[in-house]
């Protein structure tokens, strides 16, 4: 292929990526209060539908996704009113999440609850990870033990299985960033998750696993999972 031409269709691609990209950043700040009744509300359930903005990068989705992301959403835009403690078992993970604020506290008590619903359901809820796939398709060889406490939630999960203990100690890594960076976090994983799979071939189903991209998984701290 002529060099210049392989040089302009490289950086076609790299600018549809990033419109791409900043088309769903936008949606996500958009969802960003949807629990509490902000604009994200009428994304979610308004007249573009419940699956429509940045739940529509769900891997799979169901009828409690749009009030899932939403509360995810909420969690993300207040990371930084967040306090979460984990520790890493011989066989699972041990976290502590909590919040000196009263609804934040309350969203993570309702995302907990759901999540572990949903993991004892098999209703995968997944944008970039590729250790929760790991653990919805092995829930039956998970013990998990959730306590809500004033400001949040303990959970406690473990397993029998190396497999699965070592998923649950890497989406550790995944849901740190996440608490640490807010949005941006998000909005990277979004970046990682569609340019893996422009290079590779397969759209938008790409998945991404811990580091969304950016970090060394080296460098992240063991403090912070579901």
């Amino acid at each position: 292929m002529n060099r210049f031409l392989k040089i302009s269709m490289d950086v076609t691609a790299a600018l549809a990526l990033g419109l791409a990209v900043a088309a769903l950043a936008g949606q996500s700040f958009a969802m960003g209060q949807g629990i509490t009744g902000g604009p994200g509300s009428a994304m979610a359930t308004g007249g573009h539908g419940p699956m429509a903005g940045p739940t529509s990068m769900l891997t799979k989705q169901d009828a409690g996704s749009a009030a899932d992301m939403n509360v995810v959403h909420d969690l993300l835009f207040s990371n930084t009113k967040i306090k979460r403690t984990v520790t890493n078992l011989p066989n699972g993970i041990r976290t502590i999440t909590e919040s000196d604020d009263p609804q934040v506290a309350q969203s993570i008590k309702a995302h907990v609850a759901s999540m572990s619903q949903r993991l004892q359901d098999g209703r995968e809820f997944n944008i970039f990870s590729d250790t929760l796939p790991v653990l919805f398709e092995n829930r039956d060889k998970i013990v998990s033990k959730v306590e809500n406490t004033e400001k949040g939630a303990v959970v406690t999960r473990t397993s029998t299985d190396a497999k699965v203990v070592a998923a649950l100690q890497g989406h550790v890594g995944e849901v740190t960033e996440l608490v640490q960076d807010g949005m941006l976090a998000m909005r990277r994983g979004m970046m990682s998750r569609m340019a893996m799979g422009s290079s590779m071939g397969s759209g938008m189903g790409m998945r991404m696993g811990p580091g969304f991209g950016r970090r060394d998984p080296a460098a992240r701290s063991s403090e912070h999972t579901h």
